[in-house]
């Protein structure tokens, strides 16, 4: 009787020992940053737009079917339900907002008529819809032309170096690994860190994961080294001679588009002289001598107003405009 109650005073003195150890734990860092982690996704504009609309977005997927394409080549980590939701939400949201501000300017700011100021707020609802869904449809291909681009400017750098590593003879999952280690923001890293995800994580073999790579990639130079890439395998032969033929050839092309974005780049400052230095200093004169005459200007428009909206409006714009062209046209490595 006396060990039986030994034995269970010591039951109860361990299981007190270990009600408190679990009262006085706190919750571990891995399970503390996954709460937290999930509390940022859930408020994703996407998820909320999915959430708020759901399935009634079925009939429209078939109206932005290209816009599959687009996400995927773009390398936007959203699904193609979920942007296609964000677009409608958008779009319906910035309509009714149009649609009640513009009557309620026009008619208590400006004094316009209730009747045409309901007018104006029907067309400019219907407007900044379909304005917003027109730049929720492009903005996909505009992040695919830009990692286009990229991978392009990359092409030299990501050739010589695989075939630097070829030449050493490191196989091929090493060569990818090597190149997403390093500490540069290039696009063909942010490439190879997709390639070797799949193989680490998803435990797709190399073949398959380049072939989803070049599927996927917006450029044709990338899709090509690539596939190459795979063929060279696939046939036994040279990685090192043909990284090295790639690399020749991506120096060729680079000198030939460097001396293209020299012309180029001359017909530019030709346009930005003639158009926003000279141009602007005609119309300021010009409409200087008209303020000081008295001169009628243009119906509502004045020589005075007319000169504040070319110095605070038309140069500022244009300059921007200027500087987004050549960001374009300019290589970026």
């Amino acid at each position: 009787m006396a060990l039986a109650r030994l034995k269970r005073s010591l039951i109860q003195m361990e299981q007190r020992v270990l009600n408190r150890i679990r009262s006085k734990a706190s919750p571990s860092p891995d399970s503390s940053q996954l709460s937290k982690e999930f509390e940022k996704v859930k408020w994703q504009p996407q998820l909320v737009a999915y959430h708020l609309l759901g399935k009634k977005i079925v009939h429209f997927l078939p109206l932005f079917r290209d816009m599959d394409a687009g996400l995927r080549r773009s390398g936007m980590l959203t699904s193609f339900k979920f942007y296609v939701s964000l677009t409608l939400l958008a779009s319906l949201m910035i309509t009714v907002v149009t649609l009640f501000l513009v009557p309620t300017v026009l008619h208590f700011v400006f004094q316009t008529p209730l009747f045409p100021s309901l007018l104006f707020g029907v067309g400019g609802g219907l407007l900044a819809g379909a304005l917003t869904v027109i730049s929720f449809y492009m903005y996909p291909l505009y992040r695919a032309d830009v990692m286009k681009r990229n991978l392009d400017d990359n092409m030299t750098f990501a050739t010589g170096y695989l075939a630097i590593l070829a030449g050493a003879g490191v196989p091929p999952n090493n060569m990818f690994r090597s190149l997403s280690k390093i500490p540069q923001k290039l696009a063909v890293i942010d490439e190879s860190r997709i390639i070797i995800r799949d193989v680490e994580l998803f435990g797709t073999d190399m073949i398959t994961a380049l072939e989803n790579a070049s599927k996927r990639t917006p450029s044709e130079k990338f899709k090509e080294l690539l596939e190459g890439f795979i063929a060279t395998i696939h046939s036994g032969g040279s990685l090192m001679a043909y990284l090295l033929q790639r690399s020749r050839q991506s120096m060729r092309f680079k000198r030939i588009a460097l001396r293209k974005f020299s012309d180029t780049l001359g017909m530019l400052s030709e346009v930005y002289v003639t158009l926003l230095v000279a141009g602007p200093l005609i119309f300021v004169v010009m409409l200087a001598v008209m303020a000081m005459m008295g001169g009628a200007g243009f119906g509502v428009l004045n020589p005075a107003l007319l000169l504040l909206l070319l110095t605070y409006i038309g140069i500022p714009v244009g300059s921007i405009v200027f500087l987004i062209i050549l960001d374009a046209v300019m290589p970026k490595w």
